[in-house]
């Protein structure tokens, strides 16, 4: 016995119920004999025969049968959609990142803000020493040396400078 492995992604596979026609093709080549045969009980003179009622049997069994034919692997019913909604989307998109629709909105955000700014510069002047003018001067004469070797390190959220020891 010959086994084949089907990919878990296909799933558009349709059945083919009759011959080469698909469940959706069936029910659309079926569907005019019931609204053909409620269209001559509904319409007057009830069930009894008439021109017009004919006209609209064979529009709908024309409309039907058309609609199943397939194209590229798709009934021509699905085709119609799919480009109709193509056609009925907006043809801009406009986005407006600054838009609040959406957004949380908090009350106190400004105090909030305030509130962190002040702790993070108060972390801030405690984490970093102070450096006298000479330091700095130092500090931006080695960086302007292009025999420094100056690297930058990042581990675990903080950046370490390096500095290769230059003999003058």
């Amino acid at each position: 016995m010959k086994y084949t492995i089907v990919p878990a992604q296909v799933t558009t596979v349709e059945d083919r119920i009759a011959g080469n026609l698909s469940m959706n093709q069936l029910l659309l080549l079926i569907a005019p004999v019931f609204l053909s045969t409620v269209l001559y009980v509904i319409l007057p003179p009830n069930l009894h025969f008439a021109l017009y009622k004919v006209g609209f049997m064979l529009a709908l069994l024309i409309l039907c049968c058309l609609s199943a034919i397939r194209i590229k692997g798709k009934i021509l019913i699905l085709w119609i959609i799919t480009i109709s909604r193509y056609n009925l989307r907006p043809k801009y998109y406009l986005y407006n990142k600054n838009s609040l629709s959406g957004r949380e909105q908090y009350l106190n955000a400004t105090s909030f803000i305030e509130e962190v700014t002040k702790d993070d510069a108060h972390v801030r002047a405690e984490r970093l020493p102070r450096l006298a003018t000479a330091d700095k001067v130092l500090v931006e004469q080695l960086m302007d040396n292009p025999a420094s070797n100056l690297s930058f390190i990042s581990k675990k959220g903080r950046l370490n400078v390096v500095f290769t020891e230059i003999k003058d």
